[in-house]
């Protein structure tokens, strides 16, 4: 086999994990909303009143797929990034491809059981799956980053600074680390704790703008 065809044959299969992945996003943001089931009514008169507070219900289911929604395109958008700087494969790879898709695709159930007891605050369980879901995604993407981006490997021909790799290895790591935070603080403050992944996005920023000095084109 000609260095040429292998060189196309590595970019075809690459292309085929990639697409792959894009699939498993694209079926477990759409699962998401399955869960959200329409309400029923089981008066003979339906009211406007009625259907109000039957959507009430549903504000826990709707918190929590807008949060899942948020974070599994947050992950698609990395994962989008990070294989922007494959140019191989290996079975490694396709082994710690697999099992990061395999906490994606189970992200429409942890989801799912977080919100039918969302409500219900004593209860750690829940929560405490879907933490662990998150933190799972997290740690299996920071190994997809640091095993692409390292010389090693050889999975990258390109250049990678070191504020780069160090952006993106602490970019994997802030969702999980603030979601650990968040389930150990509700087990104490059940409100407070379940708001803390809202300083995600201002970590996020902080960060880019950080690692941008040390490298203008940082982008990702």
């Amino acid at each position: 086999m000609s260095q040429a065809h292998q060189n196309s044959n590595d970019k075809f299969q690459l292309e085929r994990l990639i697409l792959f992945s894009d699939a498993v996003f694209a079926i477990a943001i759409t699962l998401l909303v399955i869960d959200i089931k329409i309400p029923e009514i089981s008066h003979s008169i339906v009211t406007d009143h009625l259907l109000s507070r039957e959507m009430n219900h549903l504000i826990p289911r709707f918190a929590g797929f807008i949060i899942s929604f948020a974070i599994v395109g947050l992950y698609w958008t990395v994962h989008h990034k990070i294989f922007a700087f494959a140019d191989h494969y290996d079975n490694k790879l396709l082994w710690l491809n697999l099992f990061f898709l395999f906490s994606i695709a189970l992200m429409p159930f942890s989801s799912g059981f977080y919100g039918e007891y969302a409500a219900k605050l004593n209860l750690l369980i829940p929560y405490g799956f879907y933490c662990f879901n998150i933190c799972l995604t997290g740690i299996l993407n920071y190994l997809l980053w640091r095993y692409i981006s390292s010389k090693k490997t050889g999975i990258s021909a390109q250049t990678i600074t070191r504020a780069r790799k160090n952006y993106g290895s602490l970019r994997s790591l802030v969702v999980p680390f603030a979601f650990l935070i968040s389930f150990l603080v509700s087990i104490f403050n059940p409100i407070l704790g379940r708001y803390m992944p809202i300083l995600i996005p201002i970590t996020m920023k902080i960060a880019q703008r950080y690692y941008a000095k040390k490298d203008p084109t940082l982008k990702y």
